[in-house]
């Protein structure tokens, strides 16, 4: 059926959504996409070496972390053009970055390789010149580190027994090897330490969470997207403490057997269908509420924006620009059983990218 999409396009929206639940190759031998749509985990079988046009190859593993108050961003990144290990901290009430580090390096290095999955026990480990990023996952538990000079941090998160994700495959229409993979795996309870100089910043499980981004991708030249997201403790319809949290992106890809928007309840992901918000932000409007409904009307949330992370980095060839604007949300949210959650002053957030890469 046809969706219009207030903001800014139409497009063909499925009533439902292909949910794999089975392992399955991503790629076939000439680099073309085998799949498209969703699942809990990953189930879709990445194989670099199949990945083609190599130049078009990106990989990254991101991790945000916050509290309301206070963001660190820790991320490693293989956009086979070059890349960097990087972490910040922000203060998310003045807009002030409080402190950054970032370690890049140049194209061709392989030996920076990222692992097929994110959401299965791993490690990645990498040293790019003096910085030192690592990754550590377990079964039920990540500790992540970064150390480059003066700026070093360590978090440790845990991964509830039953914590599902949601990973998509996203195609490009007419383009048979281009594709969008992602994992984003939020609601993680996160405990840690960011320290600058003689100066620290710590974050404790009780109001902080992180999420994990994590990319394996082809993709054209310029690319645009929304991804809003939130993790929060909630009474629930019981009384009971819960973890609530949510993932909407939009406007990547084509969306005809999946789109990468749900809710996730007590580590279990349910799924919603396309979500848009009602006006668009650009160029202005970024520090006004945004009004985010889903096709299905099982997600209804205002943000009232407090603080625009506003970044642009510029040259020529490439850039990468994007508002993440910080808010407090509020609305309805309705699991997969019709229970109706709602939402008051829930810390989130949503960006709007464009990038040329």
């Amino acid at each position: 059926m046809k969706k219009t999409y207030i903001g800014w396009r139409e497009r063909d929206i499925p009533s439902t959504q292909r949910e794999y639940t089975e392992p399955v190759p991503l790629l076939g031998w000439n680099g073309e996409l085998q799949v498209s749509g969703w699942a809990r985990r990953n189930v879709f079988r990445y194989e670099r070496d199949r990945v083609q046009p190599l130049l078009r190859r990106k990989e990254w593993d991101f991790y945000q972390i916050s509290d309301g108050r206070f963001m660190a961003q820790v991320s490693f990144a293989n956009i086979t053009l070059g890349g960097y290990a990087s972490a910040v901290l922000v203060d998310l009430r003045d807009g002030r970055t409080v402190a950054s580090s970032m370690a890049p390096f140049a194209a061709g290095a392989d030996r920076y390789a990222l692992p097929a999955r994110g959401d299965v026990p791993n490690l990645v480990r990498h040293r790019v010149g003096d910085a030192l990023f690592e990754a550590d996952t377990g079964a039920d538990r990540r500790t992540l580190r970064f150390r480059n000079g003066d700026v070093q941090c360590h978090f440790a998160m845990d991964i509830p027994a039953g914590t599902e994700n949601i990973t998509t495959v996203l195609p490009f229409a007419g383009e048979p090897d281009r594709f969008f993979l992602t994992t984003k795996q939020n609601c993680l309870p996160c405990e840690g330490i960011f320290r600058f100089g003689r100066e620290s910043c710590r974050f404790s499980k009780e109001d902080s969470f992180c999420v994990m981004d994590w990319g394996r991708v082809c993709t054209p030249y310029s690319l645009v997207w929304y991804w809003g997201n939130g993790s929060a403790w909630i009474a629930g319809p019981d009384g009971g403490r819960h973890r609530f949290g949510f993932e909407l992106t939009w406007g990547i890809g084509d969306e005809s057997n999946a789109t990468e928007t749900c809710l996730f309840y007590d580590g279990v992901a349910h799924k919603i269908e396309a979500v848009d918000v009602e006006t668009f932000p650009k160029p202005d409007r970024w520090m006004e509420p945004w009004h985010f409904i889903s096709e299905d009307g099982r997600f209804d949330m205002t943000m009232v924006p407090f603080y625009d992370h506003h970044t642009d980095l510029n040259i020529g060839i490439m850039r990468m620009h994007s508002h993440q604007v910080h808010g407090l949300w509020s609305g309805t949210a309705v699991l997969d059983g019709g229970e109706r959650l709602d939402i008051r002053d829930m810390y989130a957030f949503c960006e709007y990218v464009e990038n040329r890469w």
